[in-house]
Formats: structure tokens, C-alpha cells, sequence
């Protein structure tokens, strides 16, 4: 295994889940340069040469191959600051009409914030919040809820040591049964690459 590897990867999974653990993929593979790109954006894998692309989200439609690596949950947190302040929320709808004050994300693919939905089983109860920030990094957004500027839908999948550290609160653990999956992509339709291949099975093996 040999060359040059470039891989666009979502900036989020790349800093909190992946790059810790880089190493161990590149000491398997000495010869194997790495290059990841964090974007908030598909794009065009042949244009901008990619090799390969890990996102979260389901795919739209496209030649690539899409491989579907996970299913993470979706929580709706605080931190013990805002909570102090504003009350516990003790409903989902508790966050609706303006009685709490939510951090909106930005949709990459619309440019629109999500919406905000709530799922127990069969259940879905989406509500519609209000708050003056939005933001497009997941970063900046777990650093606002954090500090207590808000109340945040996260994804479960990289925040752990946060919720254990106390930093964010989990507020509805009974509605928290939404999944957001991540995919990886790649060109071929057929067996991609050797080096592709191992990266995707690291991938695989990091999230487990």
C-alpha cells in the first residue's frame, strides 16, 4: 500500500472522532501518504480529487457509491448554566413558543436551519423553536451550549466525554430515538481501490 490517499471528510467527524485515531492507520501503512479535507459539502469527488468522502447525512442521488458506516442518535442538550437560569425543560413542546432560547443549525444542503424533531418509538413530534444564533460548525455550536448560550440538538456520536464531563445535560432521554447516519463514498462501482478499501474498514473499525 503505497501513494497518496485524499479523503474529504466532514469537519466534525475528522476533528473529535478520527484524528485521534489516525496514528494507528498510518503505521499499518508506512508507505501510504494521508491527506484529509474537512468540508461541510460533498462536492464533486473527481474534480476536486478525492480519492474517497465520509459525510453524515443520506445521500442524494449521484454516481457515487454511498456506504452507509453508522446510525448515530440525536440528543437535545443544555448545559447546568442555562438550565440554572431558564428551568429544566420538562417536554420537548416546553421548548416551543419562545420559551426557551434554541441554537439553530444550518442545513449544508439547503442553507436552511433543521428542523426540530423528537422521536420515542413510533413517535414524531417535530416543534418549532426559536433563538437568535445560528451557526454552521458543530463545533461552534457545542461551544455555545456548552457555555450555556443555548439548548442544542447534537449528534451523540463524538460528544460523549462531554455528557459524561457534565458539561452538556441530556434533557429528553426518552425522545432522543432519531438517528442521522454517516455514509462513505467512493468513484468506482466496482471494487474500489486497495488503499481505499483499508481506509474505509479503519473508518468502520473507529466507529464501532
Amino acid at each position: 500500500m503505497r501513494g497518496r490517499l485524499r479523503i474529504n471528510v466532514d469537519p466534525f467527524f475528522a476533528r473529535l472522532v478520527l484524528a485521534p485515531r489516525l496514528g494507528k492507520f498510518l503505521a499499518a501503512y508506512p508507505e501510504l501518504s494521508v491527506e484529509i479535507v474537512g468540508r461541510d459539502r460533498l462536492g464533486d469527488l473527481v474534480t476536486d480529487g478525492f480519492d474517497a468522502a465520509v459525510r453524515f447525512g443520506e445521500p442524494e442521488p449521484s454516481a457515487l457509491v454511498a456506504r452507509r458506516l453508522l446510525e448515530t442518535r440525536i440528543l437535545t442538550c443544555a448545559a447546568l448554566s442555562y438550565l440554572a437560569k431558564h428551568g429544566h425543560p420538562a417536554h420537548p413542546r416546553d421548548l416551543g413558543a419562545g420559551r426557551h432560547e434554541c441554537i439553530h443549525y444550518l442545513d449544508p444542503v439547503t442553507g436552511r436551519p433543521f428542523h426540530w424533531e423528537f422521536h420515542r418509538g413510533r413517535q414524531k413530534l417535530r416543534v418549532a423553536v426559536s433563538g437568535r444564533l445560528t451557526v454552521n460548525n458543530v463545533g461552534t455550536m457545542l461551544g455555545a451550549c456548552a457555555a450555556g448560550h443555548g439548548v442544542a440538538q447534537i449528534l451523540a456520536l463524538g460528544t460523549e466525554d462531554l455528557l459524561s464531563r457534565g458539561k452538556l445535560i441530556e434533557l429528553f432521554p426518552d425522545w432522543s430515538d432519531e438517528r442521522f447516519p454517516l455514509y462513505a463514498f467512493h468513484l468506482s462501482r466496482h471494487v474500489p481501490p486497495a488503499k481505499v478499501r483499508a481506509f474505509l474498514d479503519f473508518v468502520v473499525g473507529s466507529v464501532r
